[in-house]
């Protein structure tokens, strides 16, 4: 009876270690499939930067590692640099060098890819030799599509200043508190016309250099649809221009709106190119507190000390400064002081002037003008005032 209970007892041994060796064979597959997986990333990267640099945008790594085992892929590349040769009409580089890139991607969702970028970037102008520091506190970015041509992208800067450098000195040329920018793919697909929408959005950004008004800080969102691209290969941008000129492309302004203290601008429209690369069509504006950015761009205090030539260039092409400032002391020694009160009262005339364009309006409960802002082959017009001239894309 005793014999029997004690066979009855005995279990197989082997029973006990099929876990672990199911465990174990399981763990050598998995690790199989990460390191196939890592050594595929590293082709499919190398194969993505030969692409690029037949379209003249040249990415290095100084040194490059592959790391995140279980679960995830984490690519470090330290010393960045990114050389762009044939992107603008000149041939001459410009060259961006980043301390360092992680990219991360998870195992469970391969299409979704993160990266962060660590400060400082240094972007240098090959014609004008001139150098960039850029920084930030925290930068990354998210690409949804991958390894596909991506669905959607996003890019966001937490504290990012740009200096010129000049010698060993930095000159501040722009700031913000943030600097978001997000696209997507709304129409068509990468390979046939397709049609993107993107999102810029700047807190509290100031630039300095340019003018006062524009050192002030200012918040902005634009809302913008881009039409006409053929698709998503990589090609130089004069190239991709052109090719969006000649299918009558354009980007479309859905909304835009600027705040800078009390002055809101909000802005809606189509921006087209000319035959020539230039920028045409026409936006339509409303503004508020226009009265007070006469002041701010100096008007009064431009005309009180003399008009500077480049100045009536843009606003009234044709007229010689020596002219207007000689007209301005005959006045004074036909009738004494006359020349003055002109110059003084100039800045409420063109003021007025400014405020006869368009029609008016309420914004945001505020009074406010309605006007278009044209762009025509470049120039952008103001009413019947041009007022800058941008110059062209290719």
């Amino acid at each position: 009876m005793s014999d029997m209970t004690v066979s009855a007892g005995r279990r197989p041994r082997w029973g006990l270690f099929l876990p672990p060796i199911l465990l174990l064979l399981l763990a050598a597959a998995w690790s199989g499939f990460w390191f196939y997986a890592a050594s595929r990333a590293e082709t499919a990267a190398d194969a993505w930067r030969a692409q690029e640099a037949k379209s003249g945008r040249i990415y290095d790594c100084a040194k490059r590692s592959i790391a995140g085992f279980p679960f995830r892929f984490e690519v470090q590349c330290s010393g960045a640099s990114v050389a762009l040769v044939s992107q603008t009409a000149s041939k001459t580089p410009f060259t961006a060098k980043l301390d360092n890139i992680l990219v991360v991607g998870q195992i469970y969702d391969p299409k979704l890819v993160i990266a962060e970028f660590t400060a400082p970037a240094t972007l240098t102008d090959g014609v004008t030799q001139t150098t960039f520091v850029v920084n930030w506190s925290k930068a990354r970015s998210s690409v949804v599509g991958l390894p596909a041509i991506p669905d959607r992208a996003s890019i966001v800067f937490d504290d990012p200043t740009i200096n010129r450098l000049d010698g060993s000195v930095q000159v501040p040329l722009a700031r913000a508190k943030s600097v978001e920018l997000h696209g997507r793919l709304a129409e068509g697909s990468p390979s046939d016309h397709p049609v993107i929408e993107t999102v810029m959005q700047i807190a509290q950004g100031s630039i300095q250099g340019v003018h006062p008004i524009f050192a002030e800080p200012f918040q902005a969102d634009v809302r913008a649809k881009v039409t006409g691209l053929n698709d998503f290969a990589p090609k130089p941008w004069p190239q991709r221009f052109r090719e969006l000129q000649a299918a009558g492309g354009h980007v479309e302004i859905v909304q835009s709106r600027i705040q800078q203290g009390e002055m809101i601008a909000v802005a809606a429209g189509t921006l087209g190119l000319s035959p020539n690369g230039r920028l045409d069509g026409e936006l339509q504006m409303t503004v508020t507190g226009l009265e007070r950015v006469i002041p701010a761009l100096g008007i009064d205090k431009m005309l009180e000390e003399g008009v500077p030539q480049a100045t009536l260039d843009r606003v009234a092409p044709g007229v010689k400064s020596q002219d207007l400032n000689s007209l301005f002391g005959a006045l004074d020694r036909a009738v004494p002081g006359l020349g003055k009160v002109i110059k003084q009262n100039a800045n409420a005339g063109v003021a007025a002037g400014i405020n006869s364009i368009g029609t008016e309006s309420v914004l945001e409960g505020k009074k406010a003008r309605s006007f278009p802002l044209k762009f025509v082959d470049g120039a952008v017009v103001l009413g019947a005032i041009k007022v800058g001239q941008i110059p062209p894309l290719y």
